[in-house]
């Protein structure tokens, strides 16, 4: 299965990978199935140990290579991933605050439960596009053989996205069935926001394969927004637990996998 995997093209590799991050998302979404809230230290430990995946992967999969192929093209280095980076973090700066904006302006308005269930979708949705993209650049970035750039970094950048994707899913159902709605259209709901991932993921694969020149540009791109993610909401979700500690080694684990399976068996 894998070998038929790494014989795809880095588009398709990218949309299938984003694929499974959109079905983690419908995975924390069938939680209101299940339950009426979720374990808190079960789902602080996922966003600490994704955190971890997350912080690794900005480095080894998305600025080393990133700072490699700069210096191959003769770009001035520095300059090139250091305004890639802060793009990527400031799109999910104004992403965030158009959230913010969307869930203030639910909570204040009574309005209908139509417009408040669009209010909700979008803001997560806006949220999950340079995250899909992410992964389309690290898939797209194989291409052209850098050093850090492997199969399994993107993958494990994938199953990062993928594990603070599950409650993300849920933030979008559970809200909905207290509300009002029937299981089943929170659940439709919830998934509905992750679809996004793959559509964003397959621009980003395509962006760096037709232009090779923008490639260290949209890799710390990548980089700022995955970081941002981490820094603004992962790890101060996490340590709002109890056992907040214990969350910082979940975050050293996920750190330590990701290195893991970058460096000894990329």
């Amino acid at each position: 299965m894998l070998d038929l995997f790494k014989n795809l093209s880095p588009v398709m590799q990218a949309f299938i990978a984003t694929i499974f991050t959109w079905s983690i998302t419908a995975l924390g979404a069938s939680i209101v199935f299940f339950f009426r809230k979720v374990n808190k230290t079960l789902m602080d430990a996922l966003l600490g140990f994704a955190a971890g995946v997350m912080i690794a992967a900005s480095f080894f999969s998305l600025i080393f290579p990133a700072l490699e192929m700069a210096e191959s093209l003769k770009m001035c280095t520095w300059l090139i991933i250091s305004l890639g980076f802060l793009s990527g973090g400031i799109l999910l700066f104004f992403s965030d605050k158009i959230y913010d904006y969307l869930e203030r302006k639910r909570k204040k308005e009574k309005s209908s439960k139509a417009k408040r269930c669009f209010m909700l979708i979008s803001s997560i949705t806006i949220h999950n596009i340079p995250e899909g993209m992410a992964v389309g650049v690290a898939f797209g970035s194989l291409a052209y053989s850098l050093s850090g750039s492997t199969l399994a970094s993107a993958l494990a950048l994938a199953l990062g996205i993928g594990l603070q994707n599950f409650p993300e899913g849920s933030a979008v159902s559970l809200p909905l069935r207290r509300e009002g709605y029937t299981r089943g259209k929170a659940f439709f709901y919830g998934q509905l926001s992750g679809i996004v991932e793959p559509i964003s993921a397959v621009i980003g694969a395509l962006l760096v394969l037709k232009v090779q020149l923008i490639l260290p540009f949209l890799l710390a791109f990548a980089a700022g927004a995955m970081i941002y993610v981490v820094v603004e909401e992962l790890i101060p979700e996490s340590q709002t637990n109890k056992k907040k500690d214990l969350m910082a080694i979940f975050t050293i684990l996920g750190f330590m996998v990701m290195m893991i399976l970058d460096v000894a068996l990329g």
